[in-house]
């Protein structure tokens, strides 16, 4: 029996199939989004249609932009000799919060994982080669996530840039500020260990 309407079940099952949202809060959104009044509602398709429609990737780094080139890209302000890679475009927005990288990015839209049927030719490995044959590029810090695919992703590309005569550097890893040493786990350890640095 169909305790719904087709549509707001359609607009329901829509909002679960967004990741990190269950079928309650797909159902919380849906109803939100029903008692909105319909301009508000109107906006915010539109908002979905616009993002869908006029934002690409960026033919230098494949970071999110409304132009051929995105803006750090096109500065003349960043550091060309350094490109750090990572897995998504949010990660881009993360390391530009902290506000102590200068360089360029290269965005991969994803990591290597055979589980998921995601191979090098998936991702945007190619694009990074082409760009590392540049001479200005000295050095490529891999800033892909500390797990399997993410570990896996930078020791792949770390082998391919070895001929170019660059330096490759990973993200340390460690014990978050704040954090207590009774909480950490045993490879967070070993890595901090592995990355620590003289004071």
């Amino acid at each position: 029996m169909a305790f719904f309407p087709a549509a707001l079940d359609n607009l329901i099952d829509r909002f679960a199939a967004l990741p990190g949202v269950g079928r309650k809060s797909a159902q919380r959104l849906a109803f939100y989004v029903l008692s909105l009044p319909e301009q508000e509602t109107a906006a915010f398709a539109e908002a979905i249609t616009a993002a869908k429609r006029d934002v690409r990737q960026c033919r230098i780094c494949r970071n999110y932009t409304d132009r051929d080139v995105c803006p750090i890209c096109a500065s003349d302000r960043r550091d060309r000799s350094v490109i750090c890679v990572v897995s998504d475009p949010k990660d881009v927005l993360s390391i530009e919060r902290a506000r102590e990288y200068n360089g360029l990015y290269h965005v991969l839209h994803g990591v290597i994982s055979p589980m998921n049927h995601i191979g090098p030719d998936d991702i945007g490995v190619k694009d990074l080669l082409v760009r590392a044959a540049n001479d200005e590029v000295q050095e490529v810090i891999m800033a892909t996530n500390p797990d399997t695919e993410g570990e896996a992703t930078a020791m792949y590309i770390s082998r391919l840039l070895k001929p170019f005569s660059i330096k490759v550097t990973r993200l340390a890893y460690g014990i978050p500020v704040g954090s207590n040493l009774e909480f950490a786990d045993d490879a967070t350890l070993t890595r901090a260990l592995e990355g620590r640095t003289e004071i």
